[in-house]
């Protein structure tokens, strides 16, 4: 049986991740440590208790340990995981054009592990000297066993989001820092996006790169890719703002949890009720008490997002957005609804046909729980990196 090292005391959900993971490697025999990033030299101290030569193995999340944190790195720089000899399997819960800093230094055993089968792709093409794998989508935590939540017709909120919300025109600043022919540049991109939803980041951008530099190449190209995680931010809150604007100025009460919502612009602001941030534990509260939550996706188009298995293991409808594999694995109108960013308008219709019929909302939420719990958990995300990694 392994030794496997964990991380909590930064991200807050990533710590809960981290922790679901433990819990489950340890139902499967291994030893784990949760190392507290906020308490880093009393957790050091204890890690090296812990720590067994050839046995030990850290899974992390978004390159946590390898971002530059003094405590693990030695006088010369060199990476704790390199001087112990620690294998490093990287769980990356954002497109890697956001790393690309860190990409260029992992240590010498290192695992990217990707949540988006694009993302694979991304890295194949980009960083092929890398090793990968396993796919691993996000998964769920349901807070009450065996099918114990609470009917939909007694739950208090019709309708929640969980999750933040940050004004486009904050990224302005990026897309008009330059000049107006690349202002042009980059709001091209944009409309194309929001236009095909189904399109990736990456996809579109070298499209309209490729247009405007035909001569680009390679290297030239990946250096570009990671200038452009703006455009992915811009679209995503863009999408999110506009699904739960939809539903707030149609009459539907939306109640959000997350920051940044209060500034969110609406016809009807007095739909929109807006609650405090949450860390994990009190969003899964929320959800056990919804009847339907509204998820609108990262721009991950080839994986799923937390909040949808989230929402079917404690019992609410998950109505969300589609990507390749979401439509490998759910059924519209059989255990969620999905709907298109691409036809906003008919959001609200669809939330109103929900909630006029309570029998057959149960019915989609029972079977998107099934779904959920039969493969959807961080105890089948453990038991694959299991098979694939740690299995003696």
């Amino acid at each position: 049986m392994k030794k496997i090292m964990l991380f909590e005391g930064d991200i807050e959900t990533q710590g809960y991740f981290s922790i679901q993971l433990a819990e489950a490697f340890q139902k499967m025999g291994h030893q784990t440590f949760i190392f507290d990033l906020s308490r880093p030299w009393n957790s050091s101290q204890r890690f090296f208790k812990f720590y067994e030569k050839g046995n030990t193995v850290l899974v992390n999340f978004n390159f946590h340990g390898m971002s530059g944190e003094e405590i693990f790195l030695d006088e010369n720089d060199r990476m704790m995981w390199d001087a112990l000899q620690i294998p490093v399997y990287n769980i990356v819960v954002d497109h890697p054009m956001y790393y690309h800093h860190f990409l260029e230094k992992v240590p010498k055993d290192y695992h990217h592990i990707s949540i988006d089968r694009n993302h694979e792709k991304y890295m194949e093409r980009f960083f092929p000297e890398i090793k990968r794998g396993p796919f691993l989508p996000l998964a769920g935590t349901k807070l009450y066993p065996d099918k114990s939540y609470t009917p939909a017709e007694y739950r208090r909120y019709d309708v929640t989001m969980v999750g933040n919300y940050t004004p486009p025109s904050q990224f302005e600043k990026y897309i008009t820092r330059i000049d107006d022919e690349y202002t042009e540049f980059y709001y091209g991109m944009i409309d194309d996006l929001l236009a095909h939803p189904m399109k990736t980041v990456e996809e579109v951008a070298e499209e309209h790169i490729r247009r405007e530099i035909p001569e680009v190449t390679h290297e030239e190209l990946k250096m570009l890719m990671s200038k452009l995680t703006f455009i992915d931010l811009y679209v995503r809150f863009t999408t999110r703002g506009e699904a739960v604007r939809a539903l707030a100025d149609a009459g539907i009460k939306v109640n959000v949890f997350g920051g940044g919502w209060d500034q969110l612009e609406c016809k009807k602001p007095e739909n929109l009720i807006v609650g405090n941030s949450l860390d994990s534990v009190g969003c899964l509260k929320k959800l056990c008490q919804s009847k339907i939550s509204l998820n609108v996706m990262p721009w991950f188009r080839d994986g799923a997002h937390d909040r949808i298995f989230n929402s079917m293991l404690n019992g609410a409808l998950c109505l969300t957005d589609s990507s390749a594999y979401l439509e490998e694995i759910l059924k519209d109108k059989e255990n969620c609804r999905i709907y298109s960013t691409a036809d906003i308008e008919a959001l609200p219709d669809m939330v109103y046909g929900l909630l006029a019929n309570p029998s057959g909302l149960q019915q989609v939420i029972d079977k998107g729980y099934n779904l959920a719990e039969s493969a959807h958990t961080w105890e089948h995300r453990a038991a694959l990196l299991n098979e694939m990694y740690f299995k003696d």
